[in-house]
């Protein structure tokens, strides 16, 4: 499914349940969500149904309950709200925002050499649409 997923924290939360369960009752995930937090069955069937509503869960019967799964793969949420996340804090500043990330994280010298490789990567597949 194409288009824009903006998930709020506990929707992001359960949806991460989904992916990892492949599918779930409302149980099961209020059951894996409980270390985190303690929340009504209510509330996360009240999420479910709100994602459902969104077009990013689906659900089949099976006797009284429902069994949901994600209809969109975790990537898809990733781009979305790493995206907005770049226009609204660093009004689409990509440099600014890497920066940033840069100068307030502890980066080891393992992930310095594959954030080079990445954007030597990147040099490359531009050098090539050229």
């Amino acid at each position: 499914m194409a288009g824009t997923h903006q998930l709020a924290t506990l929707q992001l939360a359960i949806m991460q349940v989904l992916w990892r369960l492949k599918e779930a009752t409302v149980a099961e995930v209020r059951e894996s969500l409980a270390g985190d937090r303690d929340l009504a069955h209510t509330t996360i069937a009240t999420m479910l149904v709100k994602l459902e509503r969104k077009g990013v869960v689906d659900h089949r019967a099976e006797g009284r309950a429902y069994i949901y799964r994600a209809l969109i793969e975790p990537q898809q949420v990733k781009s979305t709200m790493v995206t907005d996340l770049v226009e609204r804090l660093f009004g689409g500043n990509l440099t600014a925002m890497m920066t940033h990330l840069l100068d307030e994280s502890d980066v080891t010298r393992e992930e310095l050499s594959r954030l080079k490789a990445l954007i030597s990567r990147k040099e490359k597949e531009t050098h090539d649409d050229v």
